[in-house]
């Protein structure tokens, strides 16, 4: 055989070989706890310090746990640029100490990270709200989109995390909210799938999952400016109608 024939053969052999070479698995990045990603309108570190700081002293017997649409509601760390639901918060907290661990932009391996840095360590609250995951929709430099498997996956370990650092605790799981002026945003059939999935984790011993989706919208799956300026942030009517669903939920025994 001719070396040119040998060489042709040599490069068939080489591309069946690499054709069938299996890609290799993608890191859900959705679950690598990370600090701070993305620059937004507070310092993400110095609200972490504030918390560790005045976590103990609180005590809290209610903590929120979130991005920026905690972040922005009310509570202790004050944020200045929040407090939009401040009204709807000190109803739906009625007296009880609570704990804001909202930050804005944070996606799940933000929360995790927090975790994972001192956040809860020590405290005993009576429940958890945890609203997570529309900021794994996003892409920037610094981090990809995940899919909505992706992004369920990451909320399960953040709800084990937290069950970890407070035995007993009652976690209140929140679906995604919608975001987007129309019922055809991409963005809401991917919340959608998110949601889907979360769900199951209701069945969880200590997690109870609500999702306000239809009350946070219009009847044809719009939502209002009145309810989300931006179709994303709720105001101050959004977040009371947020603390209305909770009542219940939160209920003293």
């Amino acid at each position: 055989m001719k070396a040119t024939a040998c060489f042709a053969v040599l490069l068939v052999l080489l591309g069946h070989a690499v054709a069938e070479t299996p890609a290799a698995p993608k890191i859900n990045s959705a679950i690598v706890s990370e600090g701070c990603l993305e620059k937004d309108f507070y310092d993400w570190n110095k609200r972490h310090e504030a918390i560790l700081a005045i976590k103990d002293k609180i005590n809290p017997e209610l903590v929120f746990l979130g991005d920026s649409i905690t972040h922005l509601w009310a509570g202790e760390p004050n944020e200045p640029k929040g407090n939009r639901g401040a009204d709807s918060m000190k109803d739906l907290c009625a007296g009880r100490s609570m704990l804001n661990l909202g930050f804005g932009w944070d996606r799940t391996q933000n929360v995790l990270y927090r975790l994972e840095h001192g956040e809860l360590d020590g405290l005993k609250p009576k429940a958890v709200v945890l609203l997570i995951g529309t900021n794994n929709l996003a892409v920037t430099k610094h981090a990809r989109e995940n899919t909505p498997a992706e992004i369920a996956e990451a909320v399960g370990l953040i709800v084990t995390r937290v069950q970890e650092k407070c035995p007993g605790v009652k976690v209140v799981l929140m679906g995604v909210f919608p975001r987007g002026e129309k019922p055809k945003d991409p963005k809401r059939a991917k919340i959608a799938a998110i949601n889907q999935i979360i769900s199951k984790l209701g069945e969880k011993p200590g997690v109870t999952y609500l999702d306000i989706t239809a009350k946070l919208t219009n009847v044809d799956g719009t939502i209002s400016k009145e309810v989300m300026g931006d179709y994303l942030h709720p105001t101050a009517k959004g977040y009371a109608i947020w603390a209305e669903a909770l009542k219940p939920v939160l209920a003293k025994p």
